[in-house]
Formats: structure tokens, sequence, C-alpha cells
């Protein structure tokens, strides 16, 4: 089996906050300050939180990154230092964190008959 450079490879991050009852308008307020720095990090290929709708204590983060180095550098930015871990964090009562990767399968180039495009399957 061929091995990878995971190093190389997109990250995918996502995270799960609850926060403090009565702390989520704060929490929201700090997350809209730093959302958009966030996503112009020149590691970062998307970077997305939500709020809960039924339970607005609970927010949840997706994140991709262009790989292990993009995330390392993410944490050391001035912006997650100053708004995540000093303003945000002390106002949570939970917080989980998990990384994935892409799953990649083997690619094939669709066969181009007429105005159809067939995409073989293999087994």
């Amino acid at each position: 089996m061929a091995t990878t450079d995971n190093a190389n490879q997109s990250l995918i991050v996502t995270a799960f906050w609850e926060v403090n009852s009565g702390e989520e308008g704060a929490v929201a307020a700090l997350l809209k300050d730093f959302l958009p720095q966030a996503q112009r990090e020149p590691g970062v290929k998307a970077f997305q939180i939500h709020q809960n709708v039924a339970r607005p204590r609970e927010f949840f983060f997706y994140e991709v990154f262009a790989g292990e180095a993009a995330f390392a550098d993410h944490q050391q930015t001035d912006h997650f230092r100053n708004i995540i871990l000093s303003q945000a964090i002390p106002k949570l009562a939970k917080r989980e964190r998990q990384q994935f990767r892409f799953i990649r399968g083997h690619r094939t180039r669709p066969k181009m008959q007429g105005s159809l495009t067939v995409i073989p399957i293999s087994a």
C-alpha cells in the first residue's frame, strides 16, 4: 500500500462549542468579528461557523485548511489568539474538535459520446 504525505493534504477541522448560559450573544458577536479574518488567511480553503437555531448556545465550525502547516499558522494569528483564546474560550462550557481528511477515489476521465457524458463505474 502506498504511503501518503498527510502534511500536504487538505486538513478538515470541525469544532463544536457550547457556551455558558447567557453568553451566546457575546460569543456570536466575537465570532462575527473573527470569521472574515480567518477566511482571509492564505492557507484557509473554507471556513464557516454555524449557530444552532433550536439551541443558540451551540456553535458548529467547519474549517478546511491547505494542510497541517496552514492549521498551525491559523492558531498563531493575532485574531485567533486575541478573539478565540483570550475572549471566546473563557465563555465556553464545552469545546470539542476533530480532524478529518477528504476521501479521494480513483479518478477516471469521462468518455464523451455525442452530448451524453458516460462515466465508467469500475468494480
